[in-house]
């Protein structure tokens, strides 16, 4: 019999996505299946839904390929696949910016300095992670997991490896600062470019 098959039954909401694959991985377990959330909207909330929907079956061992369906630019698409691949850390490529919530302990202000960070590190294909905290009392332990980062202060700002304060600078340098410590590291090893 003929047996290049890959099924693909995709539906435009998280529910009857999810119970649709795994009724088939259940009943068809010996075919590749091809997941989405169809027609899922604009960038915001198909984001959610795929997010949702594939994070759900990935993580059960549900699915083969996949593909993020969003009203807008395909770039998105592949851009959202990527992160919710490396999110269940069933791929990594390139770093993984984490920030704080900005709670009350934070001394800067953290989103700008986290977009910043994203920007910065955006050409670098070695999967690391880089933290973006806004104290410098809990940040660098929070974020130990992470390989780099930086701890903003009251006129300080901590620049960490593995938890570890490696520098303490100024706000005005700390992105120069937080880069120099990364771009030493990977200039000692060849980056990988996804695993």
């Amino acid at each position: 019999g003929f047996g290049d098959v890959v099924i693909s039954l995709k539906a435009s909401d998280v529910k009857t996505t999810i119970a649709s694959y795994r009724l088939a991985a259940q009943e068809l377990g010996d075919y590749p299946f091809h997941l989405g959330v169809t027609e899922a909207g604009i960038t915001r909330i198909g984001t959610v839904k795929s997010s949702v929907g594939l994070g759900v079956l990935l993580s059960e061992g549900i699915g083969d390929t996949l593909r993020v369906s969003l009203t807008g630019d395909p770039v998105d698409e592949v851009k959202v696949g990527w992160d919710v691949l490396q999110s269940l850390e069933l791929r990594r490529r390139g770093p993984n910016v984490i920030s704080c919530p900005s709670c009350g302990r934070c001394d800067i202000d953290v989103v700008p300095l986290a977009i910043q960070v994203n920007e910065a590190v955006g050409g670098i294909s070695a999967p690391v992670s880089i933290a973006v905290m806004g104290c410098e009392v809990n940040g660098p332990g929070e974020a130990k997991s992470a390989d780099y980062g930086i701890a903003g202060g009251d006129g300080i700002s901590l620049i960490f490896k593995k938890g570890v304060q490696v520098a303490r600078v100024t706000p005005e340098n700390q992105l120069a600062a937080l880069m120099d410590v990364i771009n030493e590291d990977l200039a000692k090893s060849p980056q990988p470019t996804e695993s």
